[in-house]
């Protein structure tokens, strides 16, 4: 089965034309508007900015699914920033009572809605996203992990970028930084200097994402399958390495617990798979040769390598000098973390989420255009 077309005329990009007619564009963004010509006498002051004229066409999905209330005061002030800029839904997937606390909490600020019941799947951040997307209101589409806080400039950037493609893949960085943020930016600078990073945070077209029919619930790596689902459809994605994005640190536990979790997110791209099970038997065969100055060497290439993605599209703002220094720590957690992974694979069947197991950490892009939803 061969992935849906395209309508006529519709395909994305710089010089085509869009599928969706725009939506109007706020006054104070960057598409001006003649303003009326004033006579001699007319000395009437300009009104000041309001906070309508700040607000962007643009929709902000925000899956949610809480054990505890030890964000919210946090969460909250950023919620009643944001609602001042954007259309903000909130797909909320807590037990009742929290439910019912954050409805009390941000009554007036958002839209605040259960998951929709008719949809299921492993992965409670999809169906959190389907639900969102499916009820926004504008064409461009912002969805977000709970821990991302945009501003007005990444906000208006992403809006800018989705009147040309159907997903936009900004930069996280990690502000305040604790040492695991800081060891976990290792990772962030190295896919800097490869390629693209994944951050927690994708902005997509709605006529694009409910054409190819949302994107599978029941894998682990969400904003994997995403892409590759636009990709299969045939939309087009920007991955702008200077559009940085602000993001939460998760607590030390928190972070300790994803390690397998997210070395497992490689089983979907096995090139990078291989190079982490590769690490443990060359560190192995270095140290019974005794070569401590082929592990330096290969320690100082990581570190240089990290130092070329913090120095990209302006990295240098936003990622201090001493996040480089992480990158070797983490390519030796990763190569033992690859291996866990790959045993909860062979042994158990997956790895344990959300009190599930999920088998597929994501879809291969050739799969989703033989096999679209």
């Amino acid at each position: 089965m061969s992935a849906p077309t395209r309508p006529a005329g519709g395909a994305p990009g710089p010089d085509g034309p869009h599928r969706a007619t725009p939506a109007p564009t706020a006054v104070g963004s960057d598409d001006h508007r003649p303003t009326p010509a004033r006579t001699a006498g007319d000395h009437h002051p300009t009104p000041a900015p309001t906070a309508d004229d700040r607000r962007l066409p643009v929709a902000y999905v925000l899956p949610l699914r809480w054990a505890d209330d030890a964000g919210l005061p946090e969460l909250t002030g950023y919620l009643r920033w944001l609602s001042t800029r954007v259309d903000v839904t909130v797909v909320d997937g807590s037990p009742p009572e929290l439910f019912a606390r954050h409805r009390s909490a941000w009554r007036g600020l958002v839209r605040h809605l259960p998951p929709d019941p008719a949809l299921s799947g492993v992965n409670g951040k999809v169906t959190g996203v389907l639900t969102g997307v499916g009820a926004a209101r504008h064409e461009h589409v912002v969805i977000a992990d709970d821990d991302v806080r945009y501003d007005e400039a990444g906000l208006r950037a992403v809006h800018r970028l989705l009147d040309r493609v159907d997903l936009v893949r900004p930069q996280n960085y990690f502000d305040p930084l604790p040492w695991h943020a800081w060891w976990d930016t290792g990772r962030t600078l190295l896919n800097r200097a490869l390629g693209t990073d994944y951050p927690g945070t994708l902005a997509v077209r709605r006529s694009t994402f409910l054409a190819m029919g949302g994107y599978d619930p029941d894998v682990l790596f969400e904003n994997l399958e995403l892409i590759r689902t636009v990709r299969a459809y045939g939309g087009t994605e920007a991955a702008p390495a200077w559009l940085h994005v602000r993001r939460l640190p998760p607590d030390t536990g928190h972070f300790l617990g994803q390690r397998v979790r997210q070395a497992y997110d490689d089983l979907a791209q096995p090139a990078r798979l291989v190079a982490a099970l590769a690490v443990l038997p060359a560190l192995a065969a270095t140290v019974a040769a005794r070569r401590a100055g082929l592990l330096l060497g290969a320690a100082a290439t990581t570190v240089a390598l990290a130092e070329a993605g913090r120095r990209r599209a302006g990295g240098t703002v936003v990622f201090p000098p001493a996040t480089s220094l992480a990158a070797p720590l983490w390519v030796l957690e990763r190569g033992v973390c690859s291996w866990l992974a790959v045993g909860r694979r062979l042994f158990f069947g997956g790895v344990r989420y959300a009190g599930g197991r999920v088998r597929r950490a994501a879809h291969f892009e050739r799969t989703l255009r033989h096999h679209p939803r």
